[in-house]
């Protein structure tokens, strides 16, 4: 189905900008620190002797565990309002959910099980656009529950409790589906046919001939010729081919007839004489 990468850079085609993947692993890293710096402000650590562990005693610290957390979710945050505000200025709409994403992610996952045929893709899969959506919802609870919970440990001790309640709720709820999200976010890029697109995430590339086969709509709209153009070292250099110009031979009367006057002499052994020769050439002077 795929030709084997070369790692030549004119073999690959840009998926994703620089900026695309710093917003990508600020929102993980971030992420993933906010992760276990929330389950460390439960009484888990010294319960499972983590704090036991090599270079781990903080995580038997809330204090420093909560601070840490808060330092986690301002990167988390910014990078995800930048995300919103760049992206929505620049009209970048390739990840939000298509009509038929449903149907199309079907087909997809029977083409995995050996059940069908994978359609034709975009940038991006009908399933990566549903997850999409799910983690945008995940995140903006996190983040909505989660400034309500800061609020009131910075700001607003006496808070209602029910609003408190209800926040802490929602926070944990969020981050149970987020840690899902997460894991099932690794299990698709585990899949045999999505393995090319983890070298994009680090270096903004995947093999032209991968998005030829599975992301030919995508080159249509980015680059049409991508799609039917050879490799640059495949080409042959044009031929160039110049007309042959026939130019056509002017042919002198009086000299013809004096060649076939010699030929008829030649023929009856006759040699002329050189007035013969001057009365044979009447246009020439001597």
């Amino acid at each position: 189905m795929m030709s084997p990468k070369t790692g030549k850079k004119k073999d690959l085609t840009r998926r994703h900008s620089r900026i695309e993947i710093a917003e990508h692993w600020a929102v993980a890293l971030s992420g993933l620190v906010l992760v276990v710096t929330g389950i460390f402000e439960l009484p888990i650590a010294g319960r499972y002797y983590i704090t036991g562990l090599p270079g781990m005693t903080w995580s038997g610290d809330f204090i420093f565990s909560l601070k840490l957390h808060y330092a986690a979710s301002v990167v988390f945050v910014a990078a995800s309002l930048f995300h919103v505000v760049y992206h929505g200025l620049q009209g970048h709409t390739g990840m939000l959910p298509k009509k038929g994403d449903l149907k199309a992610s079907v087909e997809v996952i029977k083409s995995f099980l050996g059940r069908g045929e994978e359609p034709a893709f975009h940038k991006y899969l009908p399933e990566q656009r549903l997850a999409y959506a799910g983690m945008a919802v995940i995140i903006a609870g996190l983040i909505v529950s989660g400034l309500i919970k800061t609020y009131k440990n910075v700001y607003a001790p006496d808070m209602s409790y029910v609003l408190v309640m209800w926040a802490t709720w929602v926070h944990n709820a969020f981050f149970v589906l987020f840690v899902l999200a997460f894991v099932a976010h690794m299990a698709a890029i585990a899949i045999k046919p999505n393995r090319p697109m983890v070298r994009s995430i680090f270096t903004g590339y995947i093999s032209l001939d991968y998005a030829k086969a599975r992301h030919p709509l995508w080159l249509d709209e980015t680059m049409p010729r991508a799609r039917t153009s050879p490799p640059q070292d495949d080409r042959e250099a044009p031929i160039r081919e110049f007309p042959v110009q026939e130019v056509p031979v002017q042919e002198d009367p009086g000299a013809c007839a004096a060649c076939e006057d010699a030929r008829e002499a030649a023929d009856s052994g006759h040699i002329d004489s050189g007035d013969d020769r001057e009365d044979s050439f009447p246009d020439q002077k001597p």
